[in-house]
């Protein structure tokens, strides 16, 4: 008699466990994404949106809405404090912003880890790429650089700005870093137009532009990517032990190079839905084909190693944090 009842309880209550299961059909899922058009962040997001509803429950649209401002800190603070954490908005921001956090810059409302991380659409290295035409084949040619070269950058607080930085006031490269472009697509069309010498930025977005000739890939963070591996790293040349902290902190967050994430409080079974339809959709072949088409690399990374990597940049000791914050300064 108990084998029945315990059956008949257990039948009563798989409609309820089938009910909870997430569902998107006849649904619209947002991704947001913190920079305008044309940049690396948006056009990973634009691939993923094309290929993404396949593998979600009930095969949602999926639609991109650019959010720009503050190097993304606007997006983040909109997917931390407005978005409802119902699984139809999806934030994708600047890899950095761990680190506007740490430095405590003015205008953040979010904490990384309390997000509901889906993970990371790629591994990036972060490289310096100047024109083509300019005589500096290598990284020890730009060091003896009698005149400063010309750098553009979005702004304090990304890899067009920060990674420059500390290789001119560290390494001491005659770099003129001039900010205010509002996305990396604008400041390629500006090395087109020679108004500047060239650019930091990931490897992924410049690699077009390498094997176009327009510019030559001349150091790099300590991420790599196939053909990178002969490229100089920065933090080999670093003059001092703090000098090489402060070059690998700014570095960490690049194994999240394409984060995203869920508003804080999203429900497990929703976090879940998104963590396998985001690892079988940069698996698919015809992502990997788009992929491939566009020249960039896709490799997910799972939102547990990307909490895991947030709690060790978080969690630096002060006297690091302070002297870090002398050069990185996010912002605008």
């Amino acid at each position: 008699m108990k084998w029945k009842l315990a059956l008949i309880a257990a039948l009563a209550v798989l409609p309820l466990v089938a009910a909870a299961q997430p569902n998107f059909a006849g649904k619209t899922v947002t991704v947001v994404v913190g920079y305008k058009p044309g940049g690396g962040y948006d056009a990973t997001a634009r691939l993923l949106a094309r290929h993404l509803p396949d593998h979600l429950p009930g095969k949602p649209t999926v639609i991109v809405q650019n959010m720009p401002g503050g190097n993304s800190i606007i997006a983040a603070n909109h997917m931390y404090n407005v978005a409802k954490p119902d699984g139809l908005t999806i934030g994708t921001f600047n890899r950095n912003l761990p680190i506007a956090q740490l430095t405590r810059v003015q205008g953040v409302k979010y904490d990384m880890t309390k997000f509901a991380w889906i993970g990371s659409a790629a591994n990036e290295a972060t490289i310096l790429a100047i024109r083509n035409d300019l005589p500096y084949k290598n990284f020890d040619e730009l060091r003896r650089a009698k005149e400063q070269v010309v750098i553009g950058s979005t702004g304090p607080g990304a890899n067009t700005h920060d990674f420059p930085l500390l290789l001119k006031d560290l390494l001491g490269l005659k770099l003129k870093i001039v900010s205010g472009y509002s996305s990396s697509a604008d400041i390629m069309l500006a090395i087109e137009r020679k108004e500047v010498d060239g650019r930091a930025g990931s490897y992924t977005s410049l690699k077009p532009f390498i094997d176009r000739k327009l510019v030559r890939p001349i150091v790099r963070a300590r991420s790599t990517e196939a053909g990178l591996e002969q490229l100089p790293i920065d933090e080999s040349f670093a003059p001092t032990p703090r000098a090489k902290a402060i070059m690998a902190l700014r570095s960490a967050p690049e194994v999240i190079a394409r984060p995203y994430v869920l508003p804080p409080g999203t429900p497990a079974d929703i976090v879940k839905v998104y963590r396998d339809a985001f690892a079988a959709t940069i698996k698919d072949p015809a992502t990997v084909a788009d992929a491939n088409k566009a020249q960039f690399d896709l490799d997910y990374t799972s939102g547990e190693e990307a909490v895991r990597i947030l709690k060790e940049v978080l969690s630096q000791p002060k006297d690091i944090v302070d002297e870090f914050s002398k050069y990185i300064k996010f912002g605008e």
